[in-house]
């Protein structure tokens, strides 16, 4: 069992940056491809990114693609997402995702999740 908190996460204007984190509890983090993703209100679930368990390879969703960036520091049990340049439409609820599978857009690759924190970006 793994559990995540998500944090960073807080109200900027456009053009802004926010790094957001993820901690995770127990001893087994680096087992675990970890993904970030993304709810706006009335839309779907939306992959922003996903790394490896070492953290070598790195995958990103076309919006998140040269803006953001993942990273994990497997010491630590925590994995982040920089994010620069920043959008209104980038508003929304941004979960961590934990899972045993190889890096994945789909939300069924994902066996853990966060309780989602609010980013919100003004014009």
């Amino acid at each position: 069992q793994v559990q995540l908190v998500e944090s960073g996460g807080g109200l900027v204007q456009a053009g802004g940056s926010l790094r957001l984190s993820c901690a995770a509890s127990g001893r087994t983090f680096s087992s675990y491809t970890m993904g970030w993703f993304r709810q706006a209100p009335g839309k779907e679930r939306e992959f922003v990114a996903a790394i490896s368990r070492s953290g070598g390879s790195t995958y990103y969703g076309d919006s998140a693609k040269g803006r953001f960036t993942i990273s994990r520091d497997n010491a630590k049990n925590t994995v982040y997402l920089q994010m620069n340049s920043l959008k209104p439409e980038d508003t929304a609820v941004y979960y961590c995702a934990g899972g045993l599978r190889a890096p994945s857009e789909y939300v069924d690759a994902y066996n853990y999740w966060g309780q989602g924190t609010q980013v919100t970006v003004s014009s």
